[in-house]
Formats: C-alpha cells, structure tokens, sequence
C-alpha cells in the first residue's frame, strides 16, 4: 500500500471514530477517492481487527468501544516506553528525509500532532481499558477475569476497585479488594473486564504509588549511581527506555543516577551485568545484589 492510500486509511479511520457520521459518498468526497475504495478501506479496517459496523444505509462508524464520544487515541496507542523508541528512531533520521517527514505526517493524520508520547496502550487491549476507565469514571468495582500474575504464578479472577491508569496506560492502579492494598495491574495480563453495579467502598484507601525506570513501585526512593560499561549501558536503554534520560558520560564512564522504589528490578539487571556494573551508591542496592549472588532469598 503507497503512502497515499496509507494516509487516506488513517484519516478515514478518524473520520470513522468521530460523533459525526458520513456516508460512504461523503467520506469518498472527503477523501478525494471513489466510493469503491472507501468500501476496501473498510473491508481492510475489519481484517486488521476494528469492528466497523453499518449504521444505516450506507453510513459506518467505528464502534469498537462503548464509550459514546470515541476517539481512535485510546484505540491506537502507545506506551511511554513504545512511544520512546518510535519517537527516537524517527528523531534519529535526517531532517531532509522523506521518510520522517512522512512517518510524522501520517502519525499528525491520526493525533492532530506530531508527538506520540501521551497516545499509549495497544489496540488488542483497547476494550479493558476502556471499561477500566468507564468503572473509574463511575467509581465501580469490577472483576478482572483470568488475570495473570506473575508475582504468584496463578491465573484467576480479581476483585478490585481501579481508580487511575499509570501514565503509559499501560497498568491500572487498583485497591485488591482480597488483599486490602493498592496494586498495580498490568492491562495486557487481564483476559476480561466485568464492571459490577457495586459503587466502591475503599476509597479512603486509594493511593497510586510512584513508578522508577525499571517499573517497580514503592513509598521511599532509594538513590543510585550505577557506573556501567558500554554494553551495559547500551542494554539499560534499550531494555529500559524510560532510564535513557538519566544516563550520562563523564570522566570517560557511562554514568546511570536515579532514584528507585524498589530493590528487585534495578537488582536484577545489575546481576545479569553483574561484571560491567559498579554500584557507586545505594548501599539497599548492594546488599540486594550481594545477598542474590550469595544464594539467599531476597
């Protein structure tokens, strides 16, 4: 598919997802195409996976989710360490290349802008997110069915109160209803999502916790320096993204220094790389690492 019929698709998607509805005509006029290609179009949005419904007549809209003012930004979407990369490889381009100037183009066709950052999520996870986000908005409890957690290694449902997505949308702040605590839920790991007519009853108990780079939670930060090597730095940024803006060279080191919220995911990296990384500061971290190689339980 040329870049024309690209941008046609994606521009037609926003029309699709809009509270005005066109005909196929209209959208044809619209598009400067024929009614024909307006009818590929669809039958091309419905083989990738978007349910494309027939209003009346010869009018579609796009109705994937329940929410009544759609918007193709919670259908498309981004994570914050996704939208990192994209925008870094695009950035990454001469600013006389075609391509880049395209690859904005076609992104700006969908967003109304050139930057990707706040459009977050996966479309395969777009409808549990948006009946998380109906259950925020109308402070109900639900059951995330099948949900799987790899801190206990089951699979089975959840009865929580969500109350705010992080800010990738990529997790759903929850008070665990079992456990009486707040927790962070993983979108992708949810099978179903059933909103209860139950109004929340915790509240009071509602609290998000900070988020660190390797993407633990937690009340206290604990600050680190991490003297890496290259390749040790070259596999933080790649396998943490969100690191990449605290990491520096200086005095002929690569330098990382952030605060974490938790020792398990900065302490395993370092162990993996455990000979090209020096922990410079952050005696928890240390003694985490130290206590993971001599074979005790952390």
């Amino acid at each position: 598919m040329d870049q024309p019929k690209i941008e046609r698709l994606l521009r037609l998607l926003r029309l699709l997802s809009g509270n005005v509805t066109y005909t196929v005509d209209e959208l044809a006029d619209r598009l400067d195409t024929s009614w024909r290609s307006i009818y590929r179009y669809i039958d091309t949005l419905k083989s990738a996976g978007f349910a494309v419904e027939k209003v009346y007549g010869n009018v579609y809209r796009l109705v994937s989710m329940k929410d009544t003012h759609f918007d193709l930004s919670k259908v498309v979407m981004f994570s914050d360490e996704e939208a990192s990369i994209v925008n870094g490889m695009i950035d990454g381009l001469d600013n006389t290349n075609a391509l880049k100037i395209g690859l904005k183009r076609k992104l700006a066709a969908v967003y109304d802008s050139t930057s990707i950052a706040n459009y977050i999520g996966s479309k395969s996870n777009a409808a549990n997110t948006q009946a998380i986000a109906d259950a925020i908005r109308e402070h109900r409890k639900v059951v995330l069915k099948d949900y799987e957690s790899s801190h206990s290694g089951q699979v089975r449902d959840r009865l929580v109160e969500p109350f705010q997505f992080t800010t990738n949308y990529v997790d759903a702040w929850c008070f665990d209803l079992e456990d009486g605590a707040n927790k962070r839920f993983k979108i992708a790991r949810i099978g179903e999502v059933e909103i209860l007519p139950e109004e929340w009853t915790a509240e009071a108990s509602h609290r998000a916790l900070p988020m660190d780079a390797f993407r633990m939670s937690g009340d206290n930060p604990i600050h680190i320096r991490l003297i890496l090597s290259l390749r040790a730095k070259n596999l933080l940024v790649e396998e943490y993204p969100l690191a990449e803006k605290d990491v520096k060279f200086k005095s002929g080191h690569w330098i990382y220094e952030g605060d974490i919220y938790a020792l398990q995911g900065a302490g395993r990296f370092v162990v993996s790389l455990f000979h090209e990384i020096e922990i410079a500061e952050g005696e928890p971290l240390k003694r985490y690492v130290k206590d993971y190689l001599d074979g005790k339980e952390v």
